[in-house]
């Protein structure tokens, strides 16, 4: 039995047409035409359009388009060496290329605001230095912070440098004293050290 492939290439040549021709009349790729032909199936072009060729291809001949196609489908499913499914290859187009980058700029301008969002939000670090023992029941706390944030110590406005360092000298005039330090961010969060110290 003879394949659609056959049938179409010699109802072709028995109507003495030159593929280029009958390319031209039916306004088909010539190349899409020849792999018909030639049963090359990775020319073939897409479906639906590789049917609507083929069916169209028939009727130009004055056969059946129907028959073919249906013909050229069953020899098309009996292969075993069918073209496997691969991958389309990824076109690397400056349209494509600009996408990925306007993408890309968008997330790591999302990722750039959320860490902005925290580190504004989240409490200022404190670290203190406290001293273990008075001299003539005077001490003197330091410490370290964000050198965005204002530091008190008791209520006492304290002078924080541009490396985040601050220290305060405090005279114990009670018998038991407790020294409280807090920092507070520009946003509003505190974070709070404290210790006691007894009068000597």
């Amino acid at each position: 039995m003879f394949s659609a492939s056959i049938i179409l290439k010699n109802a072709r040549e028995d109507k003495e047409l030159e593929l280029a021709e009958v390319s031209k009349k039916l306004k088909v790729p010539l190349k899409y035409l020849q792999a018909i032909e030639s049963e090359n199936r990775n020319t073939y072009p897409q479906e639906p359009y590789c049917s609507l060729i083929i069916k169209d291809y028939a009727n130009f001949l004055g056969l059946n388009g129907d028959d073919i196609l249906s013909l050229f489908r069953r020899d098309f499913a009996s292969k075993t060496n069918q073209k496997p499914i691969t991958a389309q290859n990824i076109n690397l187009t400056p349209h494509f290329a600009f996408r990925v980058a306007t993408i890309a700029s968008i997330i790591i301008f999302a990722v750039y605001l959320t860490l902005e969002y925290f580190k504004f939000n989240r409490p200022p670090t404190l670290k203190m230095s406290w001293p273990e023992n008075l001299t003539n029941n005077t001490l003197e706390v330091s410490g370290t912070t964000d050198s965005e944030s204002t530091v008190r110590v008791n209520d006492d406005l304290v002078v924080v440098d541009s490396s985040g360092n601050f220290r305060k000298k405090i005279i114990i005039s009670v018998d038991e004293q407790k020294i409280v330090v807090q920092s507070k961010s520009p946003s509003g969060q505190t974070s709070i050290a404290e210790k006691t110290y007894r009068r000597q």
